[in-house]
């Protein structure tokens, strides 16, 4: 880990983020460098998280339902960054209804990704040198760190030298350079604040500024290439 991260990750673990070796966040994907939710973390955090009160009784969701809650999550159709975007942040927000038969009753019940009212039942988790398979590519990206809420990738940092000139300028230059189209745009349809460090200087995000756990109000990113248009 190059030192202009370790500072970033030690403040972060002194918040409460459990660190994750780049191998380790590999595992969580299966392998698979174009997936960048943390699937084993995010279904032991829905099963944990998530009960079916009726009846004047607690239900667990099902396997199945589990499946499908991540499955919704991971395969949105991409439709544009901004597009995409609102539409994780309505099911991470809102949550996804999923017909379940409780005692031959079939109903929907809403299945919550974050736990926004208890914080403290969330998992928090970061990583450096997050290698994420570019679209349509055999290459890869690497963002700096990645912080992940329930598996989920919520926050993209990179990280600069303090005394280099421009470096601001430097990190958003490459981080819109990773929004875009052929590169990996599916990181970003999830994080709701991307920053540079030192000085963790908010460059763009999902979201305006709110209190902790507490659902993001969304906002625009700058304009760029895959900005929506109009």
């Amino acid at each position: 880990m190059n030192h202009e991260k370790v500072p970033a990750i030690q403040l972060l673990q002194q918040l409460g983020f459990t660190y994750l070796s780049p191998e380790e966040s590999a595992v969580e994907r299966r392998g698979k460098m174009g997936h960048v939710l943390l699937e084993g973390i995010l279904a032991a955090q829905l099963r944990r998280i998530n009960r079916i009160r009726t009846k004047g009784r607690e239900f667990n969701f099902t396997e199945d339902a589990i499946a499908r809650a991540i499955e919704a999550l991971r395969e949105m159709p991409f439709d544009g960054l901004c597009r995409t975007s609102e539409k994780v942040y309505d099911l991470l927000t809102l949550g996804k209804s999923l017909d379940q038969t409780i005692e031959g009753e079939t109903k929907g019940y809403t299945l919550r990704y974050i736990d926004w009212d208890r914080p403290r039942n969330n998992t928090f988790h970061v990583t450096a040198e997050f290698e994420v398979a570019r679209s349509a590519s055999h290459e890869t990206r690497r963002p700096d760190i990645v912080c992940f809420v329930n598996g989920i990738p919520f926050v993209v940092i990179e990280c600069k030298r303090p005394d280099e000139k421009d470096s601001i300028m430097d990190a958003i230059k490459q981080t819109i350079r990773n929004q875009e189209p052929d590169q990996i745009p599916r990181l970003f349809t999830y994080s709701q604040t991307v920053a540079r460090w030192p000085s963790v200087f908010c460059l763009m995000g999902g979201s305006s500024w709110s209190p902790p756990m507490t659902p993001p109000r969304p906002r625009s990113p700058p304009k760029s290439a895959n900005a929506c248009d109009g």
